[in-house]
C-alpha cells in the first residue's frame, strides 16, 4: 500500500501570509539558528533543549528532519511568517496517536499564529492512517501553551508527573486530547 497519499503535506499555505513547510536542511541553517537564538531566553523556562543551544545542535537537528519524515516518525515545520522563520511545529508518531509540539520567537507571539499552525497540524495527524487521537502536551504551568489547545476543541484528557527539565517546569504534564 502506497502511504505517501496518505503523508502530511509538506508545504501548507495558511491565510495572513502564514506558511508552514518542511525544513530544508542546511539550507535553512542561519536564518534558523538565528530565530531561535533570539528566542533562547522565551523558550529557555520550558524547552529543556534550550540549554544546549548552539550553531552545530541547530545543523544537526536540521540535517535529520528528512530522515525522520520518511520513516513517519516526525514531521518538523519552519513557520514563516511574510516570507521569514518565526519558529518551528511539528507531528510526533506515537503508534495510534499524533503528538502536537510548537514554538514561535517572541516577537510572533500573541497573534494566534501557533493556534493556527496547530489547527492546521490536526488536519495533517488525521491524515496519517490509524491515527485515532492528537494530543497536546506541556507543563502544567506553561499557560500560554494551554491556550491553543484549548481554543481547538481539545479535551483535558490527564495530568502525569514528569521529571523536570527545563527551569519553569513543576513537573506534571497536562495532556490535551483530540479524538478523530
Amino acid at each position: 500500500m502506497d502511504l505517501s497519499q496518505h503523508a502530511p503535506l509538506e508545504r501548507i499555505e495558511l491565510d495572513g501570509g502564514l506558511t508552514l513547510r518542511a525544513f530544508e536542511g542546511e539550507a535553512d541553517l542561519p536564518e534558523f539558528f538565528r530565530v531561535v537564538d533570539e528566542s533562547v531566553e522565551h523558550l529557555r523556562p520550558w524547552m529543556p533543549w534550550v540549554a544546549e543551544h548552539s550553531r552545530e545542535r541547530t545543523a544537526r537537528f536540521l540535517a535529520g528532519r528528512a530522515e525522520l519524515w520518511a520513516s513517519g516518525d516526525q514531521y518538523s515545520y519552519a513557520v514563516v511568517l511574510d516570507g521569514a522563520v518565526v519558529g518551528s511545529c511539528g507531528l510526533h508518531r506515537h503508534d495510534d496517536t499524533v503528538e502536537i509540539g510548537y514554538w514561535l520567537h517572541p516577537g510572533a507571539t500573541g497573534r494566534g499564529l501557533a493556534t493556527r499552525a496547530a489547527r492546521a497540524l490536526v488536519e495533517q495527524a488525521f491524515r496519517l492512517p490509524g491515527v485515532t487521537a492528537v494530543e497536546i502536551v506541556h507543563d502544567a504551568a506553561n499557560h500560554a501553551s494551554a491556550a491553543v489547545p484549548a481554543r481547538l476543541g481539545f479535551t483535558d484528557h490527564l495530568r502525569r508527573p514528569h521529571e523536570p527539565a527545563a527551569p519553569a517546569e513543576t513537573g506534571e504534564d497536562r495532556v490535551w486530547r483530540l479524538s478523530r
